[in-house]
């Protein structure tokens, strides 16, 4: 099993910048990558960025070159940097451990973006 435990969202004005941490306990050796998804409310959970355990990242197009999604090994922690933030950013964060069978989802964490 692995635990995954988000922080770092809060409340900010348009073109702000936050960091969300997504720290993970138990089996980590057995993740394969991590994602960060986000579920405005009414609307479908979306991915947003994803990091493999080679290092590759990806991002959806509405978050690319804004947002970059980053790993501490030693503190086995993911992170996701988020600048120039839009009020369309508003959601719940979560955090999402993919493992070689099954997956693993955290908390969440609030991210309100004011305008």
């Amino acid at each position: 099993q692995v635990q995954l435990v988000e922080s770092g969202g809060g409340l900010v004005q348009t073109g702000g910048s936050l960091r969300l941490s997504c720290a993970a306990s138990g089996s980590i050796f057995s993740i394969t990558a991590t994602r960060w998804y986000r579920q405005a409310p009414g609307k479908q959970r979306d991915l947003v960025a994803t990091i493999t355990m080679i290092g590759s990242t990806s991002y959806a197009d509405s978050v690319k070159g804004r947002f970059t999604i980053s790993r501490d090994n030693a503190k086995n922690t993911v992170y996701l940097e988020m600048n120039s933030l839009k009020p369309e950013d508003t959601a719940v964060y979560y955090c999402n451990a993919v493992l070689y069978v099954g997956h693993y989802w955290g908390q969440g964490t609030q991210v309100t973006v004011s305008s």
